[in-house]
């Protein structure tokens, strides 16, 4: 017994040695300028976008991995990644297929515009590579597993268009068909800096919560096949419970208030990079102790005039939301406070416009009732009008009765002003 574990020791003593010894010249290989050199070449033209690497390594401790340091996806502007670390499977290897166990990226910086560029680089060079006319037969290899079972997300940092910053740390498991099983998160800085939220796979559903502007969305995703082949269907109910929707529209702050709304979405898409695009959702929702920044309705209606800036309070704030894409529609809003009530419909172009129509009756003008503002600006300098029929009415209204005939003229201009469109316009 002795002499077999002396044995034993010497043989996994070699063993360890080789190992090491394996793991220097691949380490002495990997660093080598000829080899970066070819995987940049290889990575560009996969790409379509030219790509540096600092350094490449093969790690040993903690767990065995392949890291590169210091990555340039060179668009404009570039993507950067101080660390990438590939963890494999090793039994995987050794029946010729690569898959990855773990894949950590850390301290990367990716600005939207450069993701849209390396997005079109791609579609790019797909549309401008040759189709050939049948397979052609290639000696079996190893295959590859694209997906890792794991990744670990650590300070990644997006900026959107208006160079704001949003850094999260995430962490991810995929199932073995490929499909998300767990995933959590945490918004470290920036935009929603505060929020985290979780989802964990149950049979055939998602069931997410998401904590953020002090209270909470929950509900669930289902996803399944769609109706060509190819297609995915994304379906889900969300609840959202007391959340300050200043946290949701940050930085802008032009509306605040406790939000409660019910949410169902839906989203039919090839591929998930698409998934956004395609996506439609319908909320009904009551904000209550609105406050909006920007516009002051009560203002508008007593001078019969252009407003912008100055605020409006209101007890509540509810209608609907339909969305597709980036292009928002806010239908049958109904806004109430003590001498002010509003109703009216108001979209949101993906640039950010507002256009639109408010109805408001103001105690104040002696029942008069709907003066008509037209709704324009954008999100973050929001503006009102009345129609110009309005102005025609409100103008009589005024040499007539002072007061009272203002707003009545107003809310009859309007009238002839839909009637008389050519003359008096929108």
């Amino acid at each position: 017994m002795a002499k077999f574990l002396k044995w034993a020791a010497i043989f996994l003593a070699a063993f360890l040695l080789l190992l090491i010894g394996v793991a220097v010249a691949l380490q002495h290989w990997v660093r080598t300028d000829d080899f970066r050199a070819r995987v940049e070449q290889q990575a560009s033209a996969a790409l379509g976008v030219p790509l540096r690497l600092g350094r490449l390594s093969v790690d040993l401790w903690p767990l065995p991995a392949v890291a590169a340091d210091d990555v340039q996806l060179l668009t404009r502007p570039p993507l950067t990644i101080a660390r990438v670390e590939a963890r494999p499977v090793w039994s995987g290897l050794l029946e010729k297929r690569l898959e990855i166990a773990t894949l950590v990226v850390r301290k990367a910086v990716l600005p939207q515009a450069g993701i849209t560029a390396l997005g079109a680089a791609v579609q790019k060079k797909d549309k401008a590579a040759p189709r050939p006319a049948a397979p052609v037969p290639q000696e079996q290899g190893p295959s590859i597993v694209a997906f890792p079972q794991r990744a670990v997300l650590d300070d990644i940092t997006w900026i959107d268009e208006k160079g704001q910053r949003m850094t999260v740390r995430a962490e991810a498991d995929l199932g073995g068909d490929g499909m998300l099983e767990r995933a959590s998160f945490r918004i470290v800085q920036g935009r929603f800096a505060g929020t985290q939220g979780a989802v964990e796979r149950k049979g055939e559903e998602w069931p997410l919560r998401v904590e953020i502007g002090g209270g909470r969305i929950v509900g669930k995703l289902h996803l399944t096949s769609g109706r060509a082949p190819g297609m995915k269907l994304l379906q889900g109910q969300l609840n959202t419970d007391n959340v300050e929707l200043a946290a949701l529209t940050a930085p802008s702050k032009v509306l605040s208030g406790k939000l409660q709304a019910q949410t169902s979405l839906r989203s039919e898409f090839r591929e998930f990079g698409r998934l956004a695009d395609a996506l439609n959702t319908q909320t009904r929702f009551t904000v209550r102790d609105a406050l909006v920044d920007g516009l002051d309705l009560q203002k508008a209606v007593q001078t019969v005039g252009l407003s912008r800036g100055g605020t409006t309070r209101l007890d509540t704030l509810a209608g609907q939301v339909t969305t597709q894409g980036k292009a928002v529609h806010l239908a049958n809003l109904v806004a109430s406070s003590g001498s002010l009530s509003a109703s009216g419909n108001v979209s949101i172009t993906p640039a950010k416009a507002l256009s639109g129509r408010v109805n408001v009756d103001l105690a104040s003008t002696r029942g008069a009732l709907g003066v008509p503002l037209v709704v324009g600006g954008t999100i973050d300098a929001p503006s009102v009008m009345l129609t110009r029929g309005a102005l025609v009415g409100a103008a009589v209204g005024t040499l007539i009765v002072p007061g009272a005939g203002t707003a009545a003229g107003a809310t009859a201009g309007d009238r002839i002003g839909e009637s008389l469109r050519g003359l008096f316009g929108k």
